[in-house]
């Protein structure tokens, strides 16, 4: 069994409202609490750096099952939106909604079409950071899938 280590190094040296900073491989940022939750809002935050990691591996597991199914793109994007929700003063990351946006060959057949979608969906559970949080932070997906115009 093969295992893979990460490594992050944080620095908080103040108090709530003040900024710290995080080292991990190629990320190195400032980290605080974000400006609309009463923070100075520098740099990244636990919230989006949630959501990132939950992005980063939908799409990058999405890509490789499409390779790997030798299904032809044009482009794939994807916006994600993280909701965390405050009730009597508990903070709790309700839900991550993945809107892709996979953009096929403009000679795409139905079944291409078809395929996308399933990847689409699969790729969701499929996910490390996905099944991680399962139980705890809902899943929503509202895949777009299109042929590129010839």
């Amino acid at each position: 069994m093969a295992e893979h280590h990460f490594h992050l190094k944080a620095h908080w040296p103040g108090l709530r409202n003040d900024v710290g900073t995080i080292q991990t491989g190629n990320l190195n940022t400032e980290i605080s609490i974000p400006a609309g939750m009463d923070g100075p809002g520098a740099g990244t935050n636990p919230d989006e750096m949630l959501l990132g990691a939950a992005a980063t591996c939908y799409i990058i597991t999405l890509a490789a099952m499409m390779e790997r199914s030798k299904l032809d793109k044009e482009d794939l994007t994807m916006d994600s939106e993280g909701i965390v929700e405050v009730v009597n003063g508990i903070i709790t990351y309700k839900k991550i909604i993945h809107r892709p946006a996979i953009l096929l060959k403009s000679d795409a057949s139905e079944r291409d079409l078809s395929l996308a979608k399933k990847l689409a969906e699969k790729a969701e559970t499929s996910c490390m950071i996905t099944r991680a949080i399962q139980g705890n932070v809902a899943v929503e997906l509202q895949p777009k899938i299109e042929k590129a115009s010839s």
